[in-house]
């Protein structure tokens, strides 16, 4: 699903009206009637106490059109228009107009030299957020921090349209203070950025996508620069096998790591590139991990130097496919200088997690050796060593964009919803869960991208697809395990299951976010 900019929604609203022969007011009404639609389907006529916010903007006007209809069906509605400018958009005023056509409580005028004394809001009350919209463009008022914070204190359920008043679509958030926190946002077309960072995520539970008919060619041609990537997305690169096909048609993986005490993150890399379908893995640690991997994993073949306790020479006789480095490697003076060797002569395409990417942190200088393409997989700590701190969520990315252009690499940042950044494209996974925070999980990533880039995926393509295959095969393991009890080699076990999970059928025709049930 494509995720549109600011600037691409506003175009899509007036190429849409254009190319439709209708009225923005039309648009608007549709949007209104969609939300009206959604929240009729679930309360069916129940009598609770809708408050209903409304700003002067276009997201007002949205809030307006509910009300109206909210009004027209019975419902018990109190409206209110937040009055903190003298500037109205037209279609906040044409649809003003037309609530008070219908009913004889008008909407209830707050002012910004007003108070709250006569606004009661229970907790069994709801609350639908249409104060501002995608156009925000500076921070809300004092007076409009209290409104939001009488919402918190309410501990009503708040329902946001399109976006939580307050965020912004493409920057930071000056005062968490000043935004709305809802349980529900109903965001029009397409989900937004923001509720996918770490830092604005929380300001809204779940969401949910309508469509409100914006023009299907402006949203089929229109190039975004984040895409979120679900069942749907990944399905087409799906690789199929034909019936004589033989080992080494998917490839040779190396997973090439370990160190005294760390053999496990070797295992589960292998194991994990072997369950994910490479044809043959070879593990290349140091000879204290030869016994345990021959006999806990014996579909793997084992090669190691001749130190010990840690890697300090990296030679090696076979051609692999694809070279996963650094689990469980360590960051030993003759390690780190075995790796300097290695890639100055390696020409295979590499996967780099862990003590490998601490290794470059340590040591900048290698960055010029990757191959292009290289798959770099760090965690918000490792990503902070290589490409320096950032100022909040939006310079992160701007800054491992920019470290992903300058390297011809591709960097997956590790987290609640990974996303793989590659030029200026952002790629957001859906799948995963909370239990995924535990020792090894990114061991098994690194497995898995490697088995599918021994199989012939490209690169970005691998590691797309490997995010989601990865949290997939957790959310499918969390419903035996629930989120204590889910270790890395669970994730394994079920790889299988979420391959078959592609092809079974769709329970809903969108993605949706929302706080996993677990256990």
């Amino acid at each position: 699903m494509k995720v549109f900019s600011k600037v691409q929604i506003y175009e899509g609203d007036k190429l849409t009206t254009e190319r439709q022969n209708i009225a923005s007011t039309d648009l608007m009404e549709r949007a209104g009637t969609q939300i009206f639609n959604w929240i009729h389907a679930r309360m069916q006529g129940a009598q609770v106490p809708i408050h209903v916010f409304c700003g002067i903007g276009n997201n007002g006007g949205d809030g307006l059109v509910l009300a109206r209809h909210l009004i027209t069906h019975g419902y018990n509605v109190v409206t209110y228009i937040i009055n903190c400018s003298d500037k109205r958009s037209k279609d906040f005023l044409i649809n003003y107009d037309r609530i008070k056509n219908v009913t004889k409580d008008w909407p209830k005028v707050l002012s910004c030299s007003g108070d709250f004394s006569e606004i009661t809001i229970a907790e069994k009350d709801i609350i639908v957020d249409a104060v501002f919209g995608i156009g925000l463009n500076r921070p809300p008022n004092d007076w409009v921090k209290e409104l939001f914070e009488r919402w918190r204190l309410s501990k009503a359920f708040t329902l946001a349209i399109d976006i939580p008043s307050g965020l912004y679509t493409d920057r930071a958030v000056e005062d968490e203070n000043a935004v709305a926190y809802a349980g529900y946002t109903l965001s029009f077309q397409s989900p937004k950025l923001v509720f996918f960072l770490p830092e604005t995520a929380k300001y809204t539970i779940q969401w949910e996508v309508l469509d409100i008919g914006i023009d299907r060619d402006y949203l089929m041609q229109t190039e975004t620069e984040v895409e979120l990537i679900s069942k749907f997305e990944v399905l087409p690169l799906y690789k199929t096998r034909e019936k004589f096909s033989h080992k080494g048609d998917f490839g040779h993986v190396m997973i090439l790591g370990g160190s005294y005490g760390k053999i496990g993150a070797v295992n589960l890399a292998s194991r994990a590139a072997l369950s994910s379908g490479a044809g043959l893995v070879t593990a290349y640690v140091p000879k204290c991990g030869y016994h345990s991997l021959q006999t806990s994993l014996p579909e793997a073949m084992v090669i190691t130097d001749n130190e010990t306790d840690f890697i300090n020479t990296i030679n090696f006789d076979i051609e692999p496919t694809i070279i996963g480095v650094g689990v469980g490697l360590g960051t030993a003076n003759q390690t780190i200088k075995a790796l300097e060797i290695f890639l100055k002569k390696n020409k295979v395409p590499l996967v780099i997690d862990a003590d490998g990417l601490n290794i470059l942190s340590k040591k900048k200088t290698l960055l010029r050796l990757l191959p292009e393409h290289t798959i770099l997989t760090p965690h918000p700590k490792e990503l902070e060593r290589l490409i320096g701190k950032w100022s909040d969520d939006f310079d992160k990315l701007e800054k491992t964009k920019a470290f992903s252009k300058k390297h011809s690499v591709i960097v997956l940042i590790k987290g609640a919803n990974s996303i793989t950044v590659f030029g200026d494209k952002l790629y957001i996974n859906t799948t995963g869960n909370p239990g995924m925070a535990t020792a090894g999980s990114g061991d098994v990533l690194t497995g898995i991208i490697s088995g599918l880039i021994a199989q012939g995926y490209e690169p970005l393509a691998a590691t797309i697809f490997g995010a989601y295959l990865h949290g997939r095969s957790a959310d499918i393991s969390l419903e035996d395990y629930g989120y204590q009890s889910l270790i890395a080699s669970h994730i394994i076990e079920t790889i299988g299951e979420a391959y078959i999970d592609l092809f079974k059928q769709p329970e809903q025709d969108q993605p949706k976010n929302s706080e996993d049930e677990g256990q």
